[in-house]
């Protein structure tokens, strides 16, 4: 579904230059639910606005479902924009008409796609949950019911990617809860590529595969062991539920992640030994002078 290469972003300010990625690697598969986490400033907004179509890359390869998005004229991303990928903002004034019902928030971009949209809205509340508050106004939803019509209109034009950028940042921990358990069965029940952005580390319970991003750059990877089912099934803990990776680039680079160089003391040394012991690539700190 979504193929980057060796992708860089640069922004220009005057005569002020910030690199925001600095050539970042990612494949991420058909149907797969994943989540990006980082810093803040580590790159993941930046990315995720380029998956959107809402930003271009500075140079490298991007490809979304077999399309090469550094080709796209501005008419071709307006289609990408509305037929093959859907986006989820944290903040729902983003989302979302606050004079509207949630049903009539719904009907907004199907009405743009020419398409009958009272029967399909009704349709997409009753898939995010919301079915019995379609002509409730928004300051009568609660938050989270808030985040769940701003996923039923991403939903609207039936993507095969589907985007959020921290959702769950605005609400308290049980509706978080709810709404990840939301994108987990539409990814499911739709066979639906979700990629989230989010600073929550708890949100590695609930998805595939959890990609770190630091520097600009994809440094390690956590990916399940087990499937999610099976896990709440053995009540197993967050931490012992994925494997975690450090990410080699294609150029043999590698980054490991913070907190193991941190508990060994390496982040201040700033160069280790590399030996290779018993079929193993090994790290020790610098002989002393």
């Amino acid at each position: 579904m979504v193929q980057c290469e060796n992708l860089v972003k640069i922004y220009k300010a005057n005569d002020l230059e910030v690199v925001a990625l600095q050539g970042l690697d990612l494949t991420v598969e058909k149907g797969e639910l994943m989540a990006i986490i980082g810093n803040s400033g580590s790159g993941k907004s930046t990315l995720l606005n380029m998956l959107g179509g809402l930003d271009r890359p500075s140079a490298g390869k991007l490809f979304v479902d077999g399309q090469d998005l550094l080709k796209f004229s501005d008419r071709d991303l307006v289609r990408y924009k509305r037929q093959t990928v859907g986006f989820v903002w944290q903040n729902n004034a983003r989302n979302l008409i606050p004079y509207l019902t949630a049903q009539e928030n719904v009907e907004l971009p199907i009405l743009l796609a020419g398409k009958r949209k009272r029967e399909r809205a009704l349709e997409l509340l009753d898939s995010v949950g919301l079915s019995h508050r379609a002509r409730n106004r928004l300051q009568e939803l609660s938050g989270g019911e808030q985040q769940r019509v701003a996923i039923a209109i991403a939903l609207a034009g039936k993507p095969a990617l589907l985007l959020a950028d921290e959702p769950t940042g605005s609400v308290d921990t049980k509706t978080s809860a709810q709404i990840l358990d939301l994108f987990r069965e539409l990814n499911r029940t739709l066979g639906l590529t979700v990629i989230i952005v989010t600073h929550d580390p708890r949100l590695a319970k609930k998805v595939d595969r959890v990609v770190a991003i630091r520097d600009g750059k994809t440094s390690s990877e956590l990916i399940r062991r087990k499937s999610y089912s099976e896990e709440l099934s053995e009540l197993e803990r967050a931490e012992e539920s994925h494997v975690e990776y450090a990410v080699m680039d294609k150029a043999g680079r590698l980054q490991i992640p913070a907190s193991y160089l941190e508990a060994v003391g390496a982040e201040k040394l700033g160069r280790l030994r590399v030996v290779i012991e018993e079929g193993r690539i090994v790290l020790l700190p610098p002989e002393e002078e």
